[in-house]
């Protein structure tokens, strides 16, 4: 475990704290990408990167840490620290597809700047959708857990019975500010394609579809007469993407369906690359977990009453955001 302290260029002189924690012995150390940037400032300004960075040890030693890159769709921070400055103790990761509602956890993290604060709980909830604060795409995986977690959590290890990271604490739900047993982490699932990618390229690369679904639900099949009673309806294709080019189709009309109103008249995807989907965070999950930039991926889509196989040649997801 690390206290990142991070400094910003400009007038001000704008600095910002969070926790981290070293993951090999080269001196490799993973934090929310916001510890590390501006996002979440609500500029309107593209993000920017500290321009200092130091990593603060248990025995409050700090030495410098350069920025190595940022998954912005996972909101993770790679750093680096020179192995020769201070001796490294990383911790080992788990597999966060193995996690279990129940489950016991332990986080750690720097709440209102106390350092090597350590909480326990339970693992509430797996697969939640929330939103990011680094880009426009959500987590379709974040962890759920009842340990207590403040303001200066995110970055900071999320750890099983064994001491293995399973993900990384990433957000909290409060209406009051402060701790009510609902926080999240991002699955070490998803640093793990940061360590991979950004050494070599600064940054992590997803693939992309180009179209934006609803779920099927049973109540909404029933009513409309679809013909199957999950999956993702297409409500838009984004013409310049991959969806466009492979020939899926939107919603052409709105129905409402117990009070809410349903894109209808689009493709209903119900299978990527073998991989059955059963709602609109499906299509992110497998395409953004499981599949490369590049990859002809076949779609299985029901066109009214008539079943096919789209060939997708996946894109790319541009990390434009802002502050």
């Amino acid at each position: 475990m690390v206290t990142i302290d991070a400094v910003f260029a400009g007038p001000t002189g704008a600095a910002s704290q969070g926790p981290g924690f070293i993951v090999s012995t080269h001196g490799t150390i993973l934090t929310s990408a916001y510890v590390v940037t501006d996002a979440g400032s609500d500029s309107g300004l593209p993000v920017r990167a500290a321009t200092t960075v130091y990593a603060k040890f248990d025995d409050r030693d700090r030495v410098a840490a350069t920025i190595v890159g940022r998954d912005v769709f996972s909101d993770i921070g790679v750093l680096k620290v020179d192995p020769r400055q201070h001796a490294l103790l990383p911790v080992p990761l788990g597999e966060s597809a193995d996690v279990r509602v129940g489950d016991p956890v332990a986080a750690i993290g720097s709440p209102f700047g106390n350092e090597g604060s350590l909480s326990v709980g339970v693992v509430s909830a797996t697969r939640r959708s929330i939103a990011s604060l680094t880009s426009n795409y959500n987590l379709v995986d974040a962890i759920q857990f009842d340990a207590p977690t403040n303001h200066g959590n995110s970055g900071g290890p999320v750890l099983d019975r064994a001491g293995r990271v399973i993900g990384t604490s990433a957000q909290i739900r409060s209406n009051s500010g402060v701790a009510e047993g609902v926080g999240f982490a991002v699955p070490i699932d998803a640093p793990r394609r940061a360590l991979n990618q950004i050494p070599a390229t600064g940054r992590a690369r997803y693939a992309l579809v180009g179209n934006r679904s609803e779920d099927l639900t049973p109540s909404r099949a029933r009513v409309l007469g679809y013909p199957v009673p999950e999956g993702a309806v297409t409500d838009r294709v984004d013409p310049r993407a991959a969806a466009a080019a492979a020939g899926l189709r939107g919603g052409t009309r709105n129905a409402e369906v117990n009070g809410a109103t349903f894109r209808v008249g689009g493709d209903v995807i119900v299978a990527i690359a073998g991989q059955p989907i059963r709602s609109a965070d499906d299509v992110s999950r497998v395409v953004a977990t499981g599949l490369e930039l590049g990859q002809i991926v076949p779609f299985t889509v029901l066109r009214g009453k008539q079943r096919l196989v789209v060939k997708v040649r996946l894109g790319e997801r541009l990390p434009a955001t802002t502050g």
